[in-house]
């Protein structure tokens, strides 16, 4: 009988150490060709145009198939809901018959931060400890959680556009981890000598100036996920070594990406390669100290499949999940 797992359960059987390595493996699996996954098809739904994609995938190791429904509804948050939500369909690849029902929310929460701290460990300098947070969001929370895991940062500097929610973050997450987390009035100023930045906003606009990033920074650029939004000028993208998810997804849906090649800053080869590739050492990553580096995620199918199927593997052996029935 097919498996039904809530976010509870799967909170419980996905710590973040294992979540990075389960998606080190998964972004390689991609890049050596491995795996089966189209660009999400997605629809906008309604007058405020939310966001309802539709994610399917097949893996040959760890063998799985599957999809993620996700959608982002802005209005949610009058409403008490948080905008992101998501539900996992797993299926047997050998039979397409029902394995389990997953929340997604949290497996997308997670899995975003957790392939961000891939590019951070491959990419972002040795010795990085300074860390900005653009967004203060489940999205800022999870990636202070996820890059901890690969650098030893002592320093955290957060801004989002609400004063009251930027300090709110800086408040719960000092009190979390211990350390010094600090609410900056402006993104130039949480930047200012970063050694990492992490941007997570919903912004349709840059909320970052390409001043602002020193030489030596790599930048998680998380937000802006439709051809037509960006977080980054084009001055930045242009002068950085800039990284992927999936070369294939990046160059129609990443407006960070989609913007600058329609204005002529740069063609496609600006793309150094695929974070899976880098993982492979099928690319080069960082030539020096000074470089700026950019991974630009989007999210892949891939990646929440994987981390669905390690997730039903230990609620089994945890017992774990409730059995149900469709017949």
């Amino acid at each position: 009988m097919p498996l039904l797992l809530s976010e509870h359960d799967v909170r419980r059987v996905l710590p973040m150490q294992d979540l990075i390595e389960a998606m080190a493996s998964a972004l390689s699996e991609y890049s050596a060709r491995r795996v089966a996954q189209p660009v999400r098809t997605v629809l906008e739904v309604g007058p405020e145009r939310s966001y309802f994609g539709v994610m399917p995938a097949v893996i040959d190791r760890p063998a799985a198939m599957g999809a993620k429904l996700v959608t982002v509804y802005a209005a949610n948050h009058a409403l008490g809901l948080t905008s992101h939500l998501a539900t996992i369909i797993l299926m047997d690849p050998a039979t397409g018959a029902l394995v389990a029902l997953l929340d997604g929310r949290y497996i997308t929460e997670a899995r975003t931060a957790a392939v961000s701290a891939v590019s951070v460990d491959r990419l972002a300098r040795a010795g990085a400890h300074r860390l900005a947070i653009l967004g203060s969001g489940v999205q800022a929370r999870s990636h202070l959680d996820a890059i901890r895991h690969v650098r030893a940062i002592d320093d955290v500097r957060v801004w989002s556009p609400k004063a009251a929610s930027r300090e709110a973050f800086a408040s719960s997450a000092g009190a979390e981890t211990g350390l010094s987390v600090r609410a900056m009035a402006d993104a130039a100023s949480a930047t200012a000598d970063a050694d990492i930045v992490v941007i997570v906003t919903a912004s349709p606009t840059a909320v970052v100036r390409d001043e602002d990033i020193a030489p030596g920074t790599h930048i998680c650029a998380v937000g802006a996920c439709r051809p037509t939004q960006r977080e980054m000028p084009t001055g930045l993208m242009a002068r950085a070594r800039l990284y992927v998810d999936s070369r294939e997804a990046a160059i129609v849906e990443a407006g960070d990406i989609v913007l600058p090649l329609a204005e002529g800053a740069f063609g496609v080869e600006h793309i150094v390669g695929e974070l899976g590739a880098l993982v492979l050492g099928h690319c080069e990553g960082r030539q020096s100290d000074e470089d700026i580096t950019i991974f630009k995620s989007l999210g892949m199918a891939v990646e929440d499949v994987v981390a669905a199927q390690l997730a039903v593997e230990r609620a089994h052996a945890a017992g774990l999940g409730t059995r149900f029935s469709l017949s």
